[in-house]
């Protein structure tokens, strides 16, 4: 390796090993200043020239990903989450038929929302049900961070890491969900049985009193325009429209009002996470630079590495390892050799996304819910999601790859 790669390579290193520990002592650098430092970095030291640079970024992956998050702040600011979840969760009987209707919404909602905004919504909302009918928060609080995550399976929308590989792969929006939904609407009954079964002791069979009433004090003209264009926003990206015109577009629509400031919007953007991705395509761009992934797809072997079972493997790893964006940005350059774009992205979509639910840091939104859960005094620990989420997430790939036809 000459020294023109190692400083690349140096660089993306650092880069990444920020986005594995969320920090880097002694300095105060999240993932989003590591992304931007190690973007500028590859520019300035010329392993990519700033064309390059402007070329890697995949602007229709941001501007897909901006257009949910202002359809997302509207919905949240107008009380629809908060409306939708006391309908259905005030449908339960049981502590069972709670944990099911938990399920249920959080997979419904991030198979066409973004996964970490559900739990960030609907995770004080469960604390408060299960408070009001004395139940133990913390298996509808593990209900709720997999089911997200299994649920954003179904959808290109439903997760930053589907929006990029849709991207690089060639995906629309009704193939995806025609080959995915399938897994992420049995995943969700897989979840369900897992934590019935592991916890069928705290939820056993009780009548439940009824939930308060749902709050009346709401913007009802934001919510309904809200709702209306987010269903026109998801009729535009069946019928086939380019996914980030038409979010764009619904996020456009919304801002046209007279009754929310959209300061209130911009607050609710998660700006950072649209500069960690700007950044991370380039810092990803100046890592094939070096070669190194040709070189590792070389010693591996095109046809090893593209098996099912191994991707898979690799998937699940890095994404435990990195984070699941981080590491379908690195098969990126190398979809086209592995097979078939189309399986080949399939796979690393669900996969990746899957692989979330197998550790507390495999994905933020699992992170959401317990730190939500703890400035309100209830824990979650290591030991708690690994009983679920080691069960949930085997069950949940072995699925996947049947449905996807990929087991031998």
């Amino acid at each position: 390796m000459t020294l023109r790669d190692a400083l690349p390579l140096g660089i993306f290193a650092l880069a990444y090993l920020v986005l594995a520990r969320g920090n880097l002592p002694p300095l105060r650098l999240d993932r989003a200043g590591a992304a931007l430092v190690g973007a500028v970095a590859m520019v300035v030291s010329g392993a990519v020239s700033p064309e390059e640079a402007q070329a890697a970024i995949s602007f229709p992956t941001l501007m897909l990903l901006l257009g949910m998050m202002i359809v997302v702040a509207n919905l949240r600011l107008s009380g629809a989450f908060t409306v939708a979840a006391r309908l259905v969760l005030a449908r339960a009987r049981t502590p069972r038929g709670l944990l099911a209707l938990t399920i249920a919404l959080a997979g419904v909602l991030a198979a066409v929302f973004i996964n970490d905004v559900v739990c960030l919504v609907l995770t004080p909302l469960v604390l408060d049900v299960t408070a009001s009918l004395g139940l133990d928060p913390v298996p509808f609080l593990l209900a709720l961070a997999t089911a997200a995550n299994v649920g954003s399976v179904a959808t290109i929308t439903g997760n930053p890491q589907n929006m990029i590989v849709a991207g690089f792969a060639g995906l629309d929006y009704l193939h995806f969900a025609a080959r995915l939904a399938p897994v992420a609407g049995l995943g969700l009954v897989v979840n369900y049985a897992v934590i019935a079964l592991l916890y069928r002791r705290r939820l056993a069979p009780r009548p439940l009193p009824l939930l308060p009433p749902r709050p009346r004090h709401l913007p009802w003209p934001l919510l309904w325009k809200s709702a209306a264009v987010s269903l026109g926003a998801l009729a535009g990206f069946v019928a086939g429209f380019p996914t980030h015109l038409v979010a764009l577009a619904a996020g456009a629509v919304l801002l046209l009002t007279r009754r929310v400031r959209p300061e209130r919007i911009y607050a609710d953007i998660d700006w950072t996470m649209l500069l960690m991705f700007g950044g991370l395509f380039v810092v990803v761009r100046g890592l094939e630079a070096t070669g190194l992934q040709d070189a590792a797809l070389r010693t591996i072997g095109p046809t090893r590495l593209g098996h099912p079972l191994v991707l898979a493997g690799v998937t699940v790893a890095l994404s435990n390892v990195v984070s699941n964006v981080p590491a379908v940005l690195l098969f990126r350059p190398l979809v086209p050799r592995l097979g078939p774009p189309h399986a080949v992205g399939l796979l690393l979509a669900s996969a990746s996304t899957l692989a979330g639910n197998l550790t507390l840091l495999g994905s933020v939104a699992n992170l959401i819910v317990v730190e939500q859960a703890r400035h309100r005094g209830v824990h979650v620990g290591w030991r708690d999601y690994l009983k679920v989420g080691v069960p949930v997430t085997a069950l949940t790939l072995g699925l996947d790859l049947a449905l996807l036809g990929l087991l031998e």
